[in-house]
């Protein structure tokens, strides 16, 4: 079986972290894999959402400690960073699509934070969230120091990152980590249902939305209202907002195209 399973339908893509015997934790083939995973729906015109999670109980512990400590296998920390997680991360947030983190189970290390890179994180009732870098005595990568102070403020990133502490889903929720807590017993059917709707709405707006965001992290207000301008002149010009137009004069539902 392959380490990153890839099933669209639906107008989704659906990538499923598929190493349960190992909690779902990266190796080099794994991550190699989840780029080109990526990559084909980023370019399939036909998926118009992505969502990631794991197979089995987990949904990723992060980093294989198995190919770090073993030598014939140790591709070294500047590899692992520089051509495993940083190019996921990079994919994430440059797909023009959203991209849901459906969180089944414990999110650790790389694991949480290549989650919370994502553009919607939604979570079992069961899930949890462990920056476990400090446990052994890293820093937190794949983005982690980017994106959580963002989501919970400064203080309580700081707190998360040094001390390590696991963090339930409903804490998550409550703390804005992420967007939604489902119960266990509906979580798949849930996830569906939050795909599907992202994958009928206007795709080309929402990836506009998407590089908005992205550019915001950095921009000054000025810089961002003229970003705006421009993006909403684009998003103006597509069959989308046509469409939403007219869908809302006749009084029907939008028949969005993703274009």
């Amino acid at each position: 079986m392959s380490s990153i399973l890839l099933k669209i339908e639906n107008n989704i893509g659906f990538i499923t972290l598929n190493r349960p015997e190992v909690f779902n934790s990266f190796n080099r083939e794994m991550a190699l894999d989840m780029q080109s995973k990526l990559d084909e729906c980023a370019h399939d015109t036909d998926v118009r959402a992505i969502v990631i999670t794991g197979a089995g109980k987990a949904f990723c512990a992060g980093q294989d400690l198995k190919e770090v400590t073993t030598p014939e296998l140790m591709p070294g920390f500047k590899k692992i960073l520089e051509e495993h997680y940083n190019p996921i991360v990079s994919r994430i947030r440059n797909i023009e699509k959203p991209v849901v983190a459906a969180v089944n189970g414990v999110a650790a290390g790389a694991g949480a934070n290549i989650a919370l890179a994502c553009d919607i994180v939604v979570a079992s009732e069961n899930a949890a969230f462990i920056q476990a870098f400090s446990k052994i005595g890293l820093v937190p990568d794949s983005a982690g120091t980017f994106f959580l102070p963002r989501l919970i403020g400064f203080q309580k990133a700081a707190a998360l990152m040094m001390l390590g502490d696991k963090v339930s889903a409903l804490e998550a929720l409550q703390m804005g980590m992420i967007y939604k807590t489902f119960a266990a017993e509906s979580f798949e059917s849930d996830v569906q249902k939050l795909a599907e709707t992202l994958a009928n709405m206007p795709t080309k707006a929402i990836g506009l939305t998407k590089k908005l965001l992205n550019e915001s992290m950095n921009n000054n207000l000025d810089q961002q209202l003229a970003l705006e301008s421009i993006w909403q002149i684009e998003a103006s010009q597509s069959h989308d907002y046509n469409e939403g137009v007219n869908a809302f004069v006749e009084k029907r539902t939008p028949n969005f195209k993703g274009n």
